[in-house]
């Protein structure tokens, strides 16, 4: 439990988007003071991380930024991740994580900065999910601890500055667990819903790697879950249903 003394700011009332821009910059009325500037500050550090000299990884690996290449020429070697324009070959990976890069380069120009930016702030948002979803269950400061070795793990400095597909299969995956764990603090279907929806879009990033979680997510729910234990399987069963639709 998170011990430390909180500093109780004054919130505006209500909705209003003076309120919301303060919750935004200030953090919850529970939580310290500190808590969201520091975290603010993490994130910002983590994009200067990031995205600081991103051109000089070039192309990264030239076998997908290829792909991406095709994709930003042809929709049909969009949707189905062709190696090239005329979609005469697909890559050996779904295509989700080429999508990002593609619309990025349709929008920007195709270049090494309109193809990589987007991992960087999958990389960003990652650190963000990580800090949050921790804060949730063990409190402010395991919440900011969380994100600073997230943001400075040398792997990840190195994954969310490439195109390979596992930039975007660790944010689903996170992202997974972050609505799994709205589901159990907020007693709502959906969120598991969204979770299984999200887990999906993981395996058309990288095929079996992104079940990898999907164990520890089921027994989670399975233990922890709101109502009975019989309600909990349905839902469970109605997550499988949503997962096999998103993942085909």
């Amino acid at each position: 439990m998170d011990t430390t003394p909180t500093l109780t700011l004054p919130r505006e009332a209500g909705g209003s988007m003076g309120a919301r821009l303060r919750s935004l910059v200030l953090g919850r009325t529970q939580d310290p003071a500190w808590a969201r500037p520091s975290l603010l500050g993490v994130l910002a550090l983590t994009t200067v991380l990031y995205v600081w000299g991103l051109d000089r990884n070039g192309y990264a690996n030239s076998f997908y930024a290829a792909a991406v290449l095709a994709g930003t020429k042809s929709w049909k070697a969009f949707f189905f991740g062709a190696f090239d324009a005329g979609s005469f070959i697909t890559v050996d990976k779904p295509p989700a994580a080429l999508w990002l890069m593609a619309l990025s380069g349709r929008i920007f120009g195709f270049s090494s900065w309109s193809m990589l930016l987007p991992e960087a702030l999958l990389g960003v948002a990652s650190v963000a999910l990580v800090a949050d979803v921790v804060r949730r269950t063990s409190g402010a400061v395991a919440g900011l601890v969380a994100a600073v070795v997230m943001a400075l793990t040398p792997v990840a400095v190195l994954m969310f500055r490439f195109n390979n597909p596992d930039a975007l299969l660790t944010f689903l995956m996170v992202a997974a667990a972050w609505m799994l764990v709205r589901s159990l603090q907020t007693g709502r279907t959906r969120w598991l819903l969204l979770a299984a929806a999200v887990l999906g879009l993981a395996f058309l990033t990288k095929y079996l790697q992104a079940y990898i979680v999907l164990p520890a997510m089921v027994l989670t729910y399975l233990l922890l879950g709101p109502r009975t234990w019989h309600r909990r399987a349905g839902e469970l069963l109605a997550a499988a249903g949503v997962l096999a639709v998103s993942s085909g």
